[in-house]
């Protein structure tokens, strides 16, 4: 029994560490050094289980392998779509910032100003001396003309020219 264990262990680890860096692997871009090191320790392993056990026994062991592999990556890639683990630095706003920037936005409704380009429909207007990006509801204005904001859906703002009466 114990030499049975003994004679397992190194393709154990071989074929352990394999699976670990071939994992390693799904989260780094391209194919490099963890995947093709995971699938030489793998093969490793299966030609240690094979010359020890038989071939049979490396065939199956092998397919083992590639099953456990790959339930392995689906709960590792579920876990990380599902945000299982520390949220990263890369996002630099939280969704609730946003979406309260997105309200404070809606503030403008109702502004009246000047195109300082023309609106194509999308163009620049002032409005008490801050510029923003405006959108039109569908039309062409003329650069200088009177503007208001009729509505904010995210941050593209939409803007009616203004009837000189």
């Amino acid at each position: 029994m114990v030499d049975m264990l003994i004679a397992s262990l190194p393709s154990a680890v071989c074929v352990l560490l394999g699976m670990i860096l071939i994992i390693v692997e799904v989260f780094l871009p391209g194919f490099g050094l963890p995947g093709i090191g995971g699938i030489v320790l793998v093969g490793a392993g299966v030609v240690m289980v094979g010359m020890h056990f038989g071939s049979l026994t490396a065939v199956g062991t092998l397919l083992v392998i590639i099953a456990v592999l790959a339930v392995l990556i689906s709960w590792v890639l579920r876990q990380a779509s599902r945000g299982g683990g520390k949220r990263s630095d890369l996002f630099l706003q939280e969704r609730d910032d946003l979406r309260t920037q997105q309200e404070d936005m809606k503030v403008l409704v109702g502004k009246s100003g000047t195109t300082t380009s023309v609106l194509r429909p999308a163009g620049i207007g002032d409005f008490d001396g801050v510029r923003l990006n405006v959108v039109t509801e569908g039309g062409f204005i003329e650069k200088d003309m009177p503007i208001e904001i009729v509505r904010v859906d995210g941050s593209r703002i939409v803007v009616r020219p203004v009837s000189k009466n």
